[in-house]
């Protein structure tokens, strides 16, 4: 569950129909960050970097009429999301394979737009993330980053203080999640391959209501018997939520957006 972004310090409340409006304008925010607005007829092709079962590629393609296609490295999300796809008719523009982001199957510079939601916390080898991310942009073409990080460090600073680094390793290893980086550290990746209109943003304080929301949803009755069903996997991660939370509060975790464009 991707998400959403909200105005900061708001009350959310976790259902449905709120959390997939938040979870829409958060993809809008990005679009507008990064200065792709709906009068730009140039998107014409997209792909999703670790597009989970699709949510992104349905809503770009029916905002853009572009044709989109999602990569995933599990079957099963692929298959769902290809199924979601034709129950909305949209089988025609968005498709759903199974791919390694670190080795996508594309062309060199065949995409308008490369769209990265909530995907580059789960890279082992960002460096690379980022080079594929480059190699199948088209010339001219956005590339939207939206995702988990530490802390900037500060000038002198080698590394994150020792408690910070045992909270994001107690994290990591409850969500499977590799070593994350800051955001300084992919504006540098951009730098060094020559990007242009690099830009970044700290949205921590518009996510930070979504981690309390779903922990008083996992509290609920109904929330309870869906984490009993689902196994140790999903009740260890609900109770590694409040180290989220505080992650957030503290400023170690930070959820930003990178943005940059390919030079022509």
């Amino acid at each position: 569950m991707h998400h959403g972004f909200y105005d900061p310090d708001s009350s959310v409340q976790l259902s449905d129909s709120g959390h997939r409006e938040a979870q829409i304008r958060m993809i809008e925010e990005s679009l507008r960050f990064a200065g792709v607005t709906e009068e730009e007829k140039k998107i014409k092709r997209v792909v999703d970097v670790g597009c989970g079962i699709g949510g992104s590629s349905r809503y770009i393609a029916s905002k853009f009429g572009a044709e989109c296609i999602g990569i995933t490295l599990s079957p099963v999300q692929a298959k769902r999301a290809n199924d979601l796809a034709a129950a909305q008719s949209l089988s025609h523009k968005v498709s759903f394979q199974v791919a390694d982001a670190l080795e996508q199957p594309f062309e060199d510079g065949i995409f308008d737009l490369v769209w990265s939601m909530e995907s580059g916390e789960h890279m082992p080898d960002k460096a690379k993330f980022v080079k594929e991310l480059v190699r199948v942009a088209a010339p001219g073409g956005r590339i939207i980053i939206v995702t988990w990080c530490h802390r900037n460090l500060s000038p002198g600073e080698e590394a994150l203080q020792p408690w910070e680094q045992n909270l994001l390793d107690r994290i990591c290893k409850t969500f499977y999640l590799p070593a994350w980086c800051s955001t300084s550290d992919y504006v540098d990746l951009l730098q060094s391959l020559s990007l242009q209109d690099i830009k970044c943003a700290d949205w921590s304080e518009n996510v930070a209501p979504f981690w309390p929301a779903v922990i008083r949803t996992a509290l609920t009755w109904k929330g309870l018997v869906s984490l009993l069903r689902s196994g140790m996997k999903s009740i260890k991660g609900a109770l590694t939520m409040p180290l989220m939370i505080e992650g957030y509060k503290k400023g170690v975790i930070k959820f930003g957006i990178i943005t940059c464009q390919k030079p022509l």
